[in-house]
């Protein structure tokens, strides 16, 4: 079962993702909260595998308790997913790179929130569809200090390697790679795992960083 935490300040919306959740089949909802210092503080205690976040909440917003649990800096990282009704760049881009391993708005429905828990759960990384790419390009241009920290290949990336990365970093899922590139999902798994070790990145969404970044990927 996917444990998951449920972070919202409004009693309505924690109700429908309690509903969504408890009815599937492979997830549990372990806790929901009303603001951001319980977040931190349930999650810690609880370590669900899936932590959803709302932004705007009080005593701490839900960028704050995505670098507080996800963040570079924590030895321990928990999967988040942010989930809100603000489709700002600003807050796409302070999410991900404070560690969240997805983004979705809440207008994006039950499955696709199912989705993203998922993908989270297993390594993945779920953005909203209509935003992927406008934010991924953000890093290609954005401020060195405003990237995720990596380094440059400890060894070079393998042409097949360098395929995965490319597809990554359009938003594609490690299905969607597999498809794209006739691969069995193991090996499409392997080499990410290959490229994390190679450029010190820590998820997906840091190799997708590093691509746009490093101009590994550039339309």
């Amino acid at each position: 079962m996917i444990r998951v935490l449920i972070a919202d300040d409004q009693d309505m919306v924690r109700t429908g993702f309690r509903m969504i959740v408890d009815a599937s089949d492979d997830m549990e909802v372990v806790a929901d909260v009303a603001d951001g210092i319980d977040a931190v503080s349930k999650a810690r205690e609880l370590r669900p595998d899936v932590c959803l976040l709302d932004i705007r909440m009080p005593g701490m917003d839900g960028l704050e308790v995505t670098r507080q649990l996800a963040g570079p800096d924590v030895a321990d990282p928990l999967k988040v997913v942010v989930v809100t009704t603000f489709d700002l760049d600003e807050y796409v881009h302070s999410a991900l790179t404070g560690g969240a391993s997805g983004f979705l708005l809440k207008d994006a429905g039950p499955a696709l929130l199912l989705e993203a828990i998922r993908a989270a759960a297993r390594g993945d990384a779920l953005v909203s569809p209509q935003i992927t790419v406008r934010l991924l390009q953000h890093f290609a241009d954005a401020p060195a200090e405003d990237v995720p920290t990596v380094e440059e290949p400890a060894e070079p990336l393998t042409t097949r390697e360098l395929d995965v990365v490319r597809a990554a970093a359009r938003g594609c899922t490690n299905t969607e790679i597999g498809e794209e590139l006739f691969l069995s999902l193991s090996t499409v798994k392997t080499h990410l795992a290959a490229v994390q070790n190679k450029i010190g990145a820590r998820n997906r969404v840091e190799i997708a960083a590093w691509a746009w970044r490093n101009r590994v990927v550039t339309d």
